[in-house]
């Protein structure tokens, strides 16, 4: 009946994080084209935006609920399938053009890293903790004040403070201390999360636990550590790239909910050496297949908005005079920095310089600090 139970919570988060992922990777679709079409509507006015985001609530029911049938133990790591399931869409999807060959040597790394990610999602569900008992208010208030789980709160209290003394205090805006961050609150968030989940469950099993205290407590708590956990993961989004966020920040908060678990639910209470050491390698390959797969993703180039004014043909180079030479901004972020090119020549292409007449001054005038030579219409 336990294996049957935990078959059901690993199927649900399975599906949870592959709906999710496909619904978030249609709403990029969405805005993608958006942007290349000269459709004025917004990106809330489409259909695709929409059926992404009702994708995107089924997938987190699934999620939610999974965590009512299974150990807290065996569902946070199979937040690795998202990450899958993103890096095989963003591949079928892909426009590039590559030989087989290059194909296979491009991608090399995500495709070892979405086996090895398979493998240790299999692992976690084979050996993962089979601790159960129904999320009652008796029994989550039990938990709650058991020393094990107090002792463990009292720790993570003082290192969340110190970690977030140097990130405000001191600037060490540091990736590992901002999703060290994250990963703390998100400990609470599971946890918290397992306990609304479940006396729901045993709620619409018959044994009403929603006119518990303890359950709002739980409510609560885990409204208010998923919004600051958001709010530190946006902080990070602006930072970092979004691959090393999610390979670092799925270690940490993975390694920090089952702690979390372990010490509140007792998760591995009763579990042999071999089914512990089974599950924590099934972590480890889980944890190496999403690093991997996150390697592979390509940097995003900074675009530059200004030219090298002695870059351009035709230009003479100022710097030796010590005039250093930038193109106004304005309102324009055009190639170059330049300002609309419409009412140029049709020879001319957007990325040219406009057409400047050299000036011959009056004696006793200086000449301009520079001069671009017209092209005739052979050159």
């Amino acid at each position: 009946f336990f294996l049957q139970e935990n078959l059901i919570g690993a199927l649900l988060a399975i599906f949870g994080h592959l709906v999710s992922s496909i619904a978030l990777n249609l709403q990029k679709y969405s805005h993608i084209r958006l942007a290349g079409s000269k459709d004025p509507r917004a990106y809330f006015r489409t259909k695709t935006w929409w059926s992404g985001l009702l994708l995107l609530v089924l997938g987190e029911l699934g999620v939610f609920s999974s965590y009512a049938f299974a150990p807290l133990s065996l569902i946070v790591p199979l937040s690795a399938v998202s990450v899958v399931a993103s890096a095989i869409i963003g591949i079928i999807f892909i426009k590039e053009k590559w030989k087989p060959k290059e194909f296979l040597r491009r991608y090399v790394l995500s495709f070892a890293g979405c086996g090895l990610a398979v493998v240790g999602t299999y692992l976690l569900v084979t050996f993962g903790p089979n601790s159960h008992e129904k999320m009652t208010a008796e029994n989550i208030t039990r938990h709650l004040v058991s020393w094990p789980f107090l002792l463990y709160m009292l720790v993570e209290i003082i290192v969340f403070c110190l970690l977030l003394y140097f990130y405000k205090e001191r600037n060490a805006n540091y990736i590992v201390i901002i999703l060290l961050l994250v990963a703390l609150l998100g400990s609470m968030t599971v946890v918290t999360v397992k306990a609304v989940a479940g006396m729901m469950l045993v709620s619409i099993q018959g044994s009403l636990q929603l006119d518990s205290p303890i359950f709002y407590i739980m409510l609560v708590c885990m409204v208010a550590t998923a919004i600051y956990q958001a709010t530190f993961l946006a902080q990070a989004s602006q930072l970092y790239d979004s691959a090393q966020i999610s390979s670092i920040g799925y270690i940490l908060s993975t390694t920090a909910a089952i702690s979390a678990g372990a010490t509140f639910y007792l998760d591995f209470m009763g579990e042999d050496v071999l089914h512990i050491c089974m599950f924590a390698l099934g972590c480890l390959t889980a944890f190496l297949g999403v690093f991997l797969i996150t390697r592979n993703r390509k940097k995003p180039v900074p675009f530059e908005p200004y030219i090298s004014m002695d870059a351009m043909p035709g230009m003479q180079n100022m710097h030796d005079k010590g005039i250093a030479v930038q193109p106004d901004l304005k309102a324009s972020f055009s190639y170059g920095a330049l300002e609309s090119n419409d009412s140029m020549p049709e020879i001319y292409t957007p990325a040219t310089l406009p057409i400047v007449q050299e000036q011959h001054g009056h004696k006793g005038l200086s000449a301009p600090p520079y001069r671009v030579l017209e092209h005739s219409k052979k050159e």
